[in-house]
C-alpha cells in the first residue's frame, strides 16, 4: 500500500492553519465560558444537590444525603401548596394588568401628540425607581392612617370604611399586585413600542386604501407582527415575577396568615429564617421545574406563531 503524497510544488498544510481556524476562536471565548460556568452553572449544580441533602444550620450533626425526603415533605406541606396557589394568582394578576396597560401605552406613544417626550419620561420612571423604595411607598399609600388609598376607595364606595387592606387576608394580595403593575408596565411599554415602530407603515397605508377599519388594522397587521414579541416578553416577565419576592417581602412579609406568601418568599424565609437550606433548595427546584415547563410550552407556541 502506498501513502498519498502532496503533488509536486503544492505546499503541505501547516499546523498553524488548523490552530488558527479550528482552535484559536475557542480560546478567545473560553474566558466567557469559564465565567458563565463559575457564576451560573456551578451555583445551579450546588443548589440542586442541596435539594437532595439535609443542610440545616439548626441541625449541624444531621447533615448528609437524604435522597427524595425533602420532596416527599414538600408534597405534604400545606404551606407549599398555599404558596403555589398564591404564586399563580400573583403572577397572573401582575402579568394581565402589566401587559394590557403596557400595550395601551405603547400604542399611545406610537402616535404623535403634544408633550409626547414628557409622557415617555413619566411612563419609564417607575422602572428606574429601586424596588425597595417602591414597596415602601406603596405600603405607605395603603396605610389606613396616613395613606390616601383606603380613604379614596371608601369615598368611592368600594370599601365600607378605610381599613388596612394589607392586613386583610382576602385583599392583601392586591396591594403587592398593584405595586408590581405600576413597577412593571414600563417593561411592556418599552418592548412593545420598539416592536410597533418596526412595522412598515406601508401596510397601514394599504389597509386604509382598502377601506379597513382601525380594529381590522390592529387585528390583521399589528397583532400578527407583535405576536412573537408578546410571547417572549410575557415569558420573561412571568419568570421574573414568579421569582420576584422584594415587593411582597417588604410590603406584607408574606402575611397575614400566609395569604401573600409565594414560592420565592417561602424559599427566602425557609433558607434565612429557618436556616433549612436543603428544604429551601427543594422548593426552588420545584419552582424551577414549573417555570421550565412553562417556558418550553410558550417557546413552542411562539415558534408556531412565527411560522404562521
Amino acid at each position: 500500500m502506498s501513502t498519498a503524497t502532496p503533488a509536486p510544488g503544492k505546499p503541505r498544510a501547516r499546523p498553524s492553519f488548523y490552530f488558527r481556524y479550528l482552535v484559536e476562536p475557542y480560546l478567545y471565548i473560553a474566558p466567557a465560558f469559564v465565567l458563565i460556568a463559575l457564576v451560573m452553572l456551578v451555583p445551579l449544580v450546588i443548589g440542586v444537590s442541596y435539594a437532595f441533602q439535609s443542610v440545616s444550620l439548626l441541625r449541624p450533626f444531621e447533615t448528609g444525603w437524604v435522597g427524595t425526603e425533602n420532596f416527599q415533605a414538600l408534597w405534604s406541606d400545606r404551606k407549599f401548596w398555599l404558596a403555589l396557589k398564591n404564586t399563580f394568582w400573583w403572577t397572573l394578576g401582575s402579568i394581565f394588568f402589566q401587559f394590557f396597560l403596557g400595550l395601551g401605552l405603547a400604542l399611545l406613544l406610537n402616535t404623535r401628540f403634544y408633550g409626547k417626550r414628557l409622557v415617555q419620561a413619566l411612563v419609564f420612571l417607575p422602572w428606574a425607581v429601586p424596588t425597595f423604595l417602591s414597596a415602601l411607598t406603596w405600603a405607605w399609600l395603603f396605610n389606613p392612617t396616613i395613606g390616601p388609598l383606603p380613604h379614596w376607595l371608601a369615598a368611592l364606595g368600594i370599601l365600607s370604611e378605610p381599613f388596612n387592606i394589607l392586613g386583610d387576608p382576602d385583599l392583601a394580595m392586591w396591594g403587592p399586585i398593584t405595586a408590581n403593575v405600576w413597577f412593571g408596565v414600563p417593561f411592556f411599554a418599552i418592548t412593545l413600542l420598539a416592536a410597533l415602530q418596526s412595522i412598515p407603515g406601508e401596510l397601514y397605508e394599504a389597509a386604509e386604501i382598502d377601506g379597513a377599519t382601525a380594529w381590522q388594522s390592529f387585528t390583521k397587521i399589528t397583532l400578527p407582527f407583535l405576536a412573537p414579541m408578546i410571547a417572549i416578553t410575557v415569558m420573561l416577565r412571568t419568570i421574573w415575577i414568579a421569582n420576584f419576592a422584594d415587593l411582597i417581602f417588604v410590603m406584607t412579609g408574606g402575611g397575614p396568615a400566609n395569604s401573600t406568601q409565594i414560592l420565592s418568599t417561602y424559599i427566602f424565609t425557609t433558607a434565612f429564617r429557618k436556616l433549612d437550606f436543603g428544604y429551601a433548595s427543594a422548593i426552588a427546584v420545584a419552582l424551577l421545574a414549573l417555570l421550565l415547563i412553562y417556558a418550553v410550552i410558550l417557546l413552542v407556541l411562539r415558534r408556531r406563531l412565527v411560522k404562521i
